[in-house]
């Protein structure tokens, strides 16, 4: 029997179906969906072909909606940042830039048939330990977490190795470190356009054949990217968060965020949480 998604637990592991996750749109917890059919996924309405096995995994309030058979079974596991915090453990897994935030990667991995096969065995065990109350089963449920997501990077980083734009080969590769150099102040295609020596309308083609979406989507999604990173790792004020990123006041801040979400920043701050970060920081 299906199992709706409880969001007051900090981490489940759930049998479900590509129509009740079309159903919940947005919530607070990092999400692993592993699954196996074909057909088109859209995150953050970017479209993305699958077909196989693979693992997709995605964060805090981005918007997932599958267009394939609504029975398709989803193994999907879902953790909250207060149960296992990502930015905090990035020494012993690589995955904050790598499986989740990164928006010049696709959000899925492509899986063998033994690394499906071990991802599932993981997250079973995993389940299994979530069904206890101890101390150490807590403990036993956080360490397959992180295995899956070390088994999750190696395997994605093993994919990455021979890609042309990793190496800096291929032609669009500038338009990454010119977006990251300076999302806070332009947000005009032209600009970047400008500083590749291209026109805007190649700029556009490129970006698209690579990154399957306009330039201005990238620029949109990495303002908002790094406005989440503000928001769920410093006890910034909103004030404050606005004026790092360069909106003209907070309200503006507000309404730009919550149009690219669905939250705004006061209610994702207070779902997702301040991380253990932001204590560090201190």
């Amino acid at each position: 029997m299906e199992e709706e998604p409880t969001f007051c637990t900090n981490c489940s592991v759930q049998e479900t179906s590509i129509a009740s996750i079309n159903r919940s749109r947005g919530n607070p917890f990092y999400n692993i969906f592993l699954l196996e059919g074909s057909g088109t996924v859209t995150v953050d309405f970017t479209d993305y072909a699958y077909q196989g096995k693979i693992v997709l995994f995605s964060t805090p309030f981005q918007h997932i909606d599958f267009k394939d058979d609504p029975s398709l079974s989803v193994r999907r596991l879902q953790f909250h940042g207060d149960f296992y915090c990502i930015e905090y453990h990035k020494k012993e897994v690589a995955c904050n830039g790598l499986l989740f935030n990164n928006i010049y990667l696709q959000p899925f991995i492509q899986l063998s048939d033994q690394d499906f096969q071990e991802l599932h065995h993981l997250s079973s065990r995993l389940s299994e330990e979530l069904s206890f109350t101890d101390t150490f089963s807590d403990a036993v449920a956080r360490a397959y977490l992180q295995l899956i997501l070390a088994v999750s990077s190696k395997i994605k980083t093993g994919s990455l190795q021979s890609a042309d734009f990793e190496s800096g080969r291929h032609p669009i590769s500038r338009f990454k470190p010119l977006l990251e150099t300076h999302f806070r102040e332009e947000r005009q295609p032209s600009f970047y356009a400008d500083q590749l020596g291209i026109s805007t309308n190649a700029l556009s083609k490129k970006c698209r054949e690579y990154f399957h979406r306009s330039p201005s989507e990238l620029i949109v999604e990495r303002v908002i990217l790094e406005a989440k990173k503000l928001v769920h790792l410093t006890y910034h004020s909103m004030k404050e968060i606005a004026a790092e990123l360069n909106f003209a006041d907070e309200n503006y801040f507000s309404r730009y965020f919550k149009k690219h979400t669905g939250v705004s920043p006061t209610t994702f701050r207070e779902t997702v949480g301040i991380s253990v970060v932001a204590d560090l920081s201190r």
